[in-house]
């Protein structure tokens, strides 16, 4: 989804993952890229997980690219269980991830990981489950960026 022109749009909200019924255990699967953000440098997000029933772990990682999408890094991880429960994150670039550099993961990064200090021109979600959930289990996830 392209917020017109490769140009970041302050407090641009946008939708990473919409209202994704769980139900049997999905390896890590990357969702659709929302792109044009060039210039953000502060990027909140917004995790909720609706609890039907069973199931095991939802993890949801967010990640930015710097190289137009061929390589994706963790810089926030949400990770959910058997209840229902909403999220919040952000990470910035106004504040510096260390001295030295952070090991770039891929749907790896630990439970409740925020990674800041590196924002490129595009985000998305890629998520896992473990367990078979039932009911009406669902995971959604929302962004605001702002440059």
């Amino acid at each position: 989804m392209s917020l017109g022109g490769d140009q970041h749009i302050g407090g641009q909200r946008f939708v990473l993952l919409s209202a994704l019924t769980v139900a049997a255990a999905v390896g890590a699967t990357a969702g659709t890229a929302v792109v044009g953000l060039t210039g953000m440098n502060y990027l909140a997000v917004e995790g909720i997980f609706l609890y039907g029933a069973g199931g095991t772990t939802v993890k949801v990682w967010v990640q930015t690219s710097l190289d137009g999408g061929t390589t994706w890094f963790d810089i926030i991880n949400l990770p959910f269980t058997t209840a229902a429960t909403k999220v919040t994150a952000a990470v910035s670039t106004y504040i510096t991830a260390g001295a030295a550099p952070v090991v770039a993961t891929d749907a790896t990064a630990a439970d409740n990981a925020i990674v800041n200090g590196v924002l490129g021109d595009r985000v998305r979600v890629k998520y896992i489950t473990t367990g078979t959930y039932t009911g009406a289990t669902s995971i959604a996830v929302y962004g605001v960026a702002k440059g």
